[in-house]
């Protein structure tokens, strides 16, 4: 096992979290590596990642969308993050989108509900969780009466993280119905399609018709997650309309493809979209196809161009090392830094090992901020008045390599400063760590921080 992680390409803090386990406990440890000790998806999935974007983003079909999608005029100091972005997931920036921000879950519901009711051709919803509880029995409905009009009805969800519905009636309901429900990387050793079972689809997607699109922080599931651990779950996602609707298409279909190895094809997938705000925006799919398509090369482009302010709300805060200098580099360069992250937490261990990092960023002048209201998760990030990121990825390990993840980029003050606002929001139910302060915490609680740091690499 020495033999095996030294060839791997971990990080070295990676290599030593695997070592130390080997060497204190080497069956367990083998057991470990086996189950979740490789990252990659494979090729099947590399390949048909591959031969899908080669049929959706022909260069005629790219001319025909730059037909009626404009680049939009950039600032200087939103021109890094677009080529970064754009390196990355393959996604120009485009104009002309109209974005609403909906931060309450009845809310995002309600909305979601009447647009799948007024669906004419089709509906994509793929989330991570969905639960066959209150929230879940209504959306099924609503995809039941839309397949019963003749709405092509899609559903793939996590197979881990929606396993009570394929345990419940619903599913079988809705594809009695004419919905076609698909689970996300299966679990079961004989199905595995992937290296290590716990590598999952993290997205949330909605797009109805190809012209409206959901995404963010919310999934399909009540608002408590059905426990009382941590409070209310607060999230935050956006309705898009706009050029931007056909990105989000494209993230849906390629997991779909994998999934069920069938392509999706036709002109109603794709609808030409035309300017219906002020909003320019890009879509950015990370996950473990690529070792370039990670979450953690747009965060640190995100922190690399700050000059002024960033403000991150987190659910999840357990940095690596370029995170954690990104940070401390920004304060050094003036830009005052906020970090937002919920009181309390539904994974103890992962919020320990989180809180060991705050010594280290106050010190460097970052400031923390603990929110009093709930579990905080919505995943969102400011910079400056040039560009905001709202999605499903969180700082940490889990979301920069392992889970398959979703953001959008925003660009411009306008909707910058709306996003800004939510953040304020929850800002004014946030008790600030004083530094001083937070080093007097019983010494009980600091060695439990460190244990639980020193599996961060592998969280």
């Amino acid at each position: 096992m020495t033999v095996v992680i030294l060839r791997r390409r971990f990080s070295p803090p990676t290599s030593l979290a695997w070592l130390a386990l080997i060497f204190f406990l080497p069956e367990v440890g083998l057991a470990v590596y086996l189950l979740v000790g490789v990252s990659y998806l494979g090729r099947r999935r590399a390949r048909s990642h591959r031969q899908f974007m080669g049929v959706v983003r022909t260069p005629a079909r790219l001319t025909e969308m730059q037909a009626y999608i404009e680049r939009p005029e950039v600032l200087p100091e939103q021109e890094n993050m677009i080529i970064h972005a754009e390196q990355i997931s393959g996604n120009p920036i485009v104009g002309g989108n109209d974005v609403e921000l909906l931060p309450e879950a009845s809310g995002f519901i309600d909305k979601l509900i009447r647009d799948i009711d007024t669906a004419r051709r089709h509906v994509h919803l793929l989330y991570y969780i969905y639960w066959p509880d209150a929230v879940g029995r209504q959306v099924s409905e609503a995809l039941k009466r839309a397949a019963g009009r003749g709405v092509q009805c899609r559903l793939l969800v996590d197979a881990a993280g929606s396993r009570s519905l394929f345990r419940s009636e619903m599913a079988a309901e809705m594809a009695a119905a004419g919905v076609e429900v698909q689970p996300a990387l299966p679990v079961a050793p004989w199905r595995r399609k992937l290296a290590r079972i716990d590598l999952r689809n993290h997205r949330k997607i909605a797009v109805i018709d190809g012209r409206v699109a959901y995404t963010g922080s919310h999934n399909i599931v009540v608002e408590d997650y059905g426990h009382k651990r941590a409070g209310k779950w607060i999230d935050l996602s956006a309705r898009l309309t706009g050029p931007v609707v056909s990105q989000l298409q494209f993230a849906f279909l390629d997991d779909w493809t994998f999934e069920t190895g069938r392509r999706l094809s036709g002109p109603d997938l794709f609808p030409p979209l035309e300017s219906v705000g002020r909003t320019a925006a890009q879509v950015v799919p990370t996950g473990p196809n690529h070792e370039a398509e990670t979450f953690r090369r747009v965060l640190l482009a995100a922190l690399n161009s700050a000059r002024r302010k960033i403000i991150i709300t987190t659910p999840y805060l357990v940095p690596d090392e370029p995170t954690t200098l990104a940070l401390s580099m920004a304060v050094d360069r003036g830009v005052e830094v906020a970090v937002i992250v919920p009181e309390k937490s539904d994974h103890p261990i992962v919020a320990a090992a989180g809180r060991w990092h705050f010594d280290q960023l106050m010190d460097a002048g970052v400031g923390i901020f603990t929110y009093c209201g709930g579990m905080l998760h919505a995943k969102t990030i400011t910079v400056d008045d040039a560009f905001a990121l709202l999605g499903s990825a969180n700082i940490d390990v889990r979301s920069f390599y392992l889970n398959f993840e979703i953001n959008v980029l925003l660009y411009g003050p306008n909707i910058t400063h709306l996003l800004r606002f939510a953040q304020q929001r929850y800002l004014s139910q946030c008790k600030a760590l004083s530094l001083r302060e937070w080093r007097r915490r019983p010494l009980t609680s600091q060695y439990l921080e460190s244990a639980a740091a020193l599996l961060s690499p592998l969280l």
